[in-house]
């Protein structure tokens, strides 16, 4: 079951086309835009310091061939948050999996930018066979099993605690764009982030520091595609490239664009999703 939040709801941004709605599953709400048409999906998801509603500009280009759904993860927008205080990538998937089965999705393509990337990781382990191919943008390798995920933790809490969802916010553009993006990007980050909910992040940041992609090598199809911005500073370039390398996938660059490249170059992530869908349309 759907609820569509109406334009006086000043708590979701109104958008005439992507609009907003919130599906009720046996295990909590989710929140999610849509729009589109047609038998094929294309399954969107954010990352740790964004949400549904940064997908707008991709999704606009893309209504006309496809149905586009962009979730709000768990414990982000009006999405329930996840009963673990320290989530595993197949947490996420499982909620996933419930709001495909609600919207009644029998097969699709998954996009994962940043840490959407570690979620979908989860979601290839279920081997799920309604997805039939996956796009990682610039993945959140994640720091599980590592030294580094301590120290991670630590300082994504404390910029929490001493600069608050606003803080951190409005640092977010020097650090996810490139220096070719607009003005209208940079408000675009600030205002995705604006929206986050503190115990959401905080449980993001848990499946930051606590998986690891590569747990998930075997789990992957071998049609996965990677991406990642050329001005990319919080996912190297070099990091995506030596990813893509040990899993065996392809990888290509995204030009003039920074971590957050799908805000910046949203014509040319559309485009890679046209591509990639019309293999997907191939084997469904």
């Amino acid at each position: 079951m759907t609820q569509a939040f109406p334009n006086n709801d000043t708590s979701i941004s109104s958008d005439p086309f992507f609009t907003y709605e919130v599906v009720k599953t046996g295990k909590g709400d989710i929140g999610l835009r849509r729009c589109g048409q047609g038998p094929h999906t294309v399954v969107l998801l954010h990352g740790i310091s964004s949400g549904a509603d940064s997908w707008r500009e991709c999704a606009r280009l893309l209504q006309n061939d496809m149905q586009v759904v962009a979730w709000d993860a768990p414990g982000y927008g009006h999405s329930t948050p996840l009963g673990q205080a320290q989530p595993q990538a197949v947490d996420y998937a499982h909620q996933l999996q419930c709001l495909l089965n609600e919207l009644g999705v029998d097969h699709c393509l998954v996009v994962g930018h940043s840490l959407g990337a570690l979620m979908a990781s989860g979601l290839a382990k279920q081997h799920d066979p309604r997805v039939k191919q996956f796009l990682l943008i610039s993945p959140a390798l994640g720091y599980g099993g590592t030294d580094k995920a301590d120290q991670v933790r630590a300082g994504r809490f404390a910029a929490l605690a001493e600069k608050g969802v606003q803080g951190i916010a409005q640092a977010l553009p020097n650090r996810l764009l490139s220096a070719f993006a607009s003005e209208g990007h940079r408000q675009a980050v600030t205002a995705n982030a604006m929206k986050l909910n503190e115990g959401g992040y905080r449980q993001a940041v848990e499946l930051l520091c606590g998986d690891d992609i590569y747990r998930y090598a075997d789990d992957f199809p071998q049609n996965t595609l990677v991406y990642c911005g050329d001005a990319d500073i919080v996912t190297p370039p070099e990091q995506s490239a030596e990813f893509a390398e040990r899993m065996g996938f392809p990888f290509e660059l995204i030009s003039q664009a920074g971590h957050a490249s799908y805000i910046e170059q949203p014509q040319q992530i559309a485009d890679l999703i046209q591509q990639a869908m019309s293999n997907v349309r191939g084997v469904a």
